[in-house]
């Protein structure tokens, strides 16, 4: 039996390729954010599909909702009125209308505790440069 490890899981590439590599020397716990985003629907269902591919038994994935990053909006993730972009992804320099302020940080508070009640040695999170604040 491997060590357990806890894996940010949104279902895009970053967090799919993060869960591979974790898988090769973890089991793994999956933890997927719900914060009231408009793209969602169709992260939920990479996460269930990639929790299926690993095998991850129900007990070992959660889904933590948390619609204030949403209240808090200042996203376009978050916020209708605001556009998605469609480009390609490259560093502008500048934030990105994508950009859900401090997300990460809340992420990662609330996969170090529950990777603490799990008993979990590990925590992995898949980002990308371009998706910061700058």
């Amino acid at each position: 039996m491997k060590p357990l490890a806890v894996v940010l899981l949104s279902g895009g590439l970053d967090s799919c390729v993060t869960a591979a590599i974790a898988a090769q020397s973890h089991d793994l716990a999956l933890l997927h954010l719900d914060y009231a985003h408009r793209t969602y629907d169709r992260e939920r269902k990479a996460f269930c599909d990639i929790a299926d591919f690993f095998g991850v038994p129900p007990e070992s994935r959660m889904i933590v909702e948390s619609d204030y990053l949403s209240q808090i909006g200042g996203s376009a993730l978050t916020y209708p009125g605001i556009p998605i972009p469609q480009t390609e992804l490259r560093s502008s320099g500048s934030v990105p209308a994508t950009y859900v302020p401090f997300r990460n940080a809340h992420l990662l508070s609330l996969s170090v505790s529950w990777a603490e009640t799990i008993g979990a040695g590990a925590v992995y999170i898949g980002v990308v440069e371009e998706d910061s604040s700058g």
